[in-house]
């Protein structure tokens, strides 16, 4: 489990591109369906979201008014000081400690050693989001 700053919310008042916590993992909302409030009951939430660390779509269905964890992301600035095979080793720049990255294949041939890029961070997991 990751551990990370999370607070509660309630599922329907999540929106698409908002942060969500399904099976221990942070997620983006990709897509939100309410049903009508039944006879005896509240109504029910389709929630769909996508892994930001890992890429696995997850649904959950809930009465929409239940409370669902919403991670506190954080996102900060960092440099690359060196690049191999497919990781990077970062520094942040706010408290200059060093990670080791995965590189996203999309940004794989745009990344070089001292170039800055925007990580996000929770709890201790990283991702490299877009270079600056």
């Amino acid at each position: 489990m990751t551990e990370g700053e999370t607070r509660q919310e309630e599922i329907k008042k999540c929106k698409p591109g908002s942060f969500v916590i399904i099976d221990d993992e942070p997620s983006i909302v990709k897509d939100l369906k309410i049903s009508k409030t039944g006879k005896h009951g509240d109504a029910k939430a389709r929630l769909e979201a996508v892994g930001i660390f890992d890429g696995q779509k997850r649904v959950i269905v809930s009465p929409a008014s239940h409370q669902i964890k919403v991670p506190i992301i954080e996102k900060r600035n960092a440099q690359v000081l060196s690049i191999s095979n497919d990781f990077a080793q970062v520094m942040d720049l706010e408290d200059f400690s060093t990670y080791e990255v995965k590189i996203p294949e999309e940004l794989k041939d745009n990344i070089k050693e001292g170039r800055e890029v925007l990580i996000w961070k929770f709890g201790n997991k990283l991702i490299i989001k877009a270079l600056k």
